[in-house]
């Protein structure tokens, strides 16, 4: 049934990225992001809906109360079974500890797994690192958006192109749609797969993510005491409506009622958590328990669903933090532009009237700017900066 009602419409092209024939992948990522939709389509397309060469099982399914994920290979195994998918692998307590010894066991069978953003493979207690090949799957990027809700596809570009080619990049999407009314609508509802037309609906299964992050997952994988989630949760609509936010943890920690080291703690399990992006000037020097310098709601998506004001400014700066982490290191600028990437390129955010003053004399800087279809030399659209993946 799992697989014969998945949609096979639109696959996320992670499914050409993942190696699936090795013995052991990973696919993680925040709930939400389409981890399970991606492993039913690849059952689907290559063992069909009814093949005994695959077993699907999701993690905390009745089944195993009363039987081990071992057991379950063992058998599987013994009846010729080649793949095993195993959905949401955290809710199986000893999930680690089985995994190493199946593929000892049985080193011919592949095995796919997913799992949570919180969960450690590395120090995992049969640590698998060594062994499993891990993805990390993201919510969808304004470009993939545009394939997955409006039939439109373009292929990725690296930043350096899209920084030193803007104007044919842009010339080909602008020949193609309008970016900029669609842009708008990915602000509100693109990042999840999961919008269909409700907006209403679409912010409360977005909350409901949330919900089910901090009560189940961070404390599960953070040790977050139960009795404390709903600080978590005050805090996350504190930093939603303060946001850009720099930092004052004095002030955060007095208004949530916690320390200011357990304060620290939790935000470094939210953004592992994928609830909130955290920059530093520097990111070579951050130490484990040193106060970030701005943080950001994760997604522009989340932001919407948090926040009682949107401040547009926000929203923009979010968007770009969201989509340029994915595939490099951003830092908060501070003095010099609003952010670094990768050590060297400076970006200024803005509207289309935001000019180069602040940052005229510095190399290698630029504007991504909103409500533009093209650029003027420097000066980018801000979609797109949703193109890099």
């Amino acid at each position: 049934m799992y697989i014969s009602q998945v949609s096979m419409d639109i696959v996320r092209e992670a499914m050409k990225e993942v190696r699936w024939d090795k013995q052991l992948v990973a696919i993680k990522g925040s709930r939400g992001v389409g981890k399970t939709t991606l492993i039913r389509q690849y059952i689907r397309s290559r063992y069909g809906i009814n093949a005994g060469d695959a077993l699907y099982c999701v993690m905390d399914s009745m089944y195993f109360t009363t039987h081990s994920l071992l057991n379950l290979a063992e058998r599987f195994y013994q009846m010729g079974g080649k793949h095993l998918f195993l959905d949401e692998i955290h809710k199986y307590p000893t999930w680690s500890k089985e995994l190493k010894e199946i593929i000892d066991l049985y080193p011919s069978l592949k095995i796919v797994f997913s799992g949570s953003s919180l969960i450690q493979i590395l120090n995992a207690e049969a640590d698998l690192s060594r062994r499993v090949l891990s993805y990390t799957m993201e919510g969808l990027s304004f470009r993939e958006f545009l394939r997955f809700y409006k039939g439109i596809d373009m292929p990725t570009y690296q930043l350096q192109e899209i920084l030193s080619n803007p104007d044919e990049i842009c010339q080909k999407v602008n020949s193609v749609c309008r970016p900029q009314k669609m842009f708008e609508e990915y602000l509100r509802v693109g990042y999840y797969p999961f919008y269909d037309g409700d907006e209403t609906d679409y912010y409360s299964r977005i909350e409901n993510v949330i919900d089910f992050i901090i009560e189940q997952e961070m404390t599960q994988f953070c040790g977050v005491e139960s009795a404390y989630t709903r600080k978590i949760k005050a805090m996350l609509l504190f930093l939603s409506d303060s946001i850009p936010y720099e930092v004052n943890i004095a002030k955060l920690a007095s208004y949530i009622e916690l320390n200011k080291n357990t304060v620290l703690s939790y935000l470094g399990s939210m953004k592992k958590a994928e609830l909130l992006q955290l920059l530093y000037t520097d990111n070579k020097s951050v130490t484990k328990m040193q106060k970030p310098d701005k943080i950001y709601i994760h997604n522009p998506n989340m932001l919407y669903a948090l926040a009682q004001t949107q401040r547009i400014g926000t929203i923009r700066e979010c968007f770009v933090v969201n989509q340029l982490s994915v595939k490099h290191t951003v830092e908060y600028g501070k003095t010099v532009g609003d952010f670094r990437i990768d050590g060297k390129i400076t970006i200024e955010v803005g509207g289309n009237d935001k000019s180069f003053d602040q940052i005229a004399d510095v190399p290698d800087s630029y504007i991504f700017a909103d409500n533009m279809e093209f650029p003027v030399g420097k000066k980018l659209p801000l979609w797109i900066a949703g193109f890099t993946y």
